[in-house]
């Protein structure tokens, strides 16, 4: 597998932007609004994964403020999984937050996506507390120094 990792400080191009979104839908169910609430992030940071002319995976963040970076959405393509990809895309958006002086990553997930909790545990993320959102799903917070 030739995965070539790229990272981006702005929404990307046409083309690769309609890829994510395609991958961010075929996970989640839906895209909408995505590309509005990019626009309105500070310090957008984006990972993507990408084989071929595939993006097979993706991390959005975004700074909240000097020292906490907010990694908000992510997911990896369901024949990709198990690979070490959401890793690499973790561990490449780390070593970023931690050169441009942040000191902690934190992250939200839920119980349904438990291959990202154990990930997120594995990697030195503390679960800081839970809440029910609007939906009345079941988050988790998740925090990590970086």
């Amino acid at each position: 597998m030739d995965v070539e990792y790229i990272q981006l400080n702005k929404i990307p191009n046409a083309r690769l932007l309609d890829s994510i979104l395609e991958l961010h839908k075929s996970i989640f169910g839906s895209s909408d609004n995505l590309v509005k609430q990019m626009e309105s992030k500070p310090e957008l940071l984006i990972n993507v994964a990408i084989e071929g002319t595939k993006v097979i995976g993706y991390k959005i963040g975004y700074g909240v403020d000097k020292e906490k970076f907010y990694s908000w959405l992510g997911g990896v393509d369901q024949k990709y999984r198990n690979t070490g990809v959401a890793s690499k895309l973790m561990g490449k958006q780390h070593q970023y937050l931690k050169e441009q002086g942040f000191k902690t990553v934190q992250t939200k997930t839920m119980n349904k996506w438990r291959s990202m909790l154990i990930l997120n545990i594995k990697t030195g993320f503390d679960i800081i507390g839970t809440y029910t959102n609007e939906k009345e799903e079941f988050k988790i917070i998740l925090e990590k120094i970086l």
